[in-house]
């Protein structure tokens, strides 16, 4: 019983064991970490139905603001007129972030050119479909954006 432990196993048949256990555990310490990195948990998006994004004197003629709704990003526009326009910021090409541009007077994606007049439609560029639109309203002195039909 000298090259026999209790399981009825050689000590090569017991150590190889252990050694394929060890490297086992220690593939699975640094695979976890690795898998779990690139399969992030999802997490719950939250349901807004509008965002206050501060006074109307806050806002300058002609210019324009990128605020959270939930989750994505949105750009409201005070246009010269002094009205205001909001559409979800992300342009309908790659969906990249647009932006104001008041030297163009236009709704501006830096990825590829791509061009949007202040309604939200397209002007130049690859752009296939105009901006989601939201809502703005002014309630006292406060601009209210909130999701719209269209």
């Amino acid at each position: 019983m000298n090259d026999e432990i209790k399981t009825g196993k050689s000590r090569r048949e017991f150590l190889n064991d252990v050694i394929v256990g060890g490297v086992s555990a220690w593939l699975l310490a640094i695979l976890y970490p690795v898998i779990s990195y690139l399969d992030p948990p999802k997490s719950k998006q939250v349901k807004v139905s509008q965002v206050n994004i501060g006074k109307s004197s806050d806002f300058e003629i002609n210019s324009g603001k990128i605020i959270r709704f939930g989750e994505k990003p949105v750009l409201v526009i005070k246009k010269s007129n002094g009205e205001y326009a909001a559409f979800l910021a992300e342009c309908t090409h790659l969906n990249c972030t647009v932006q104001f541009r008041k030297d163009l007077g236009q709704i501006y994606c830096a990825c590829h050119n791509g061009k949007y007049d202040l309604n939200g439609k397209v002007a130049s560029g690859p752009p296939p479909a105009p901006l989601t639109k939201y809502d703005v309203a002014i309630k006292g002195e406060e601009v209210i954006v909130f999701k719209g039909e269209g």
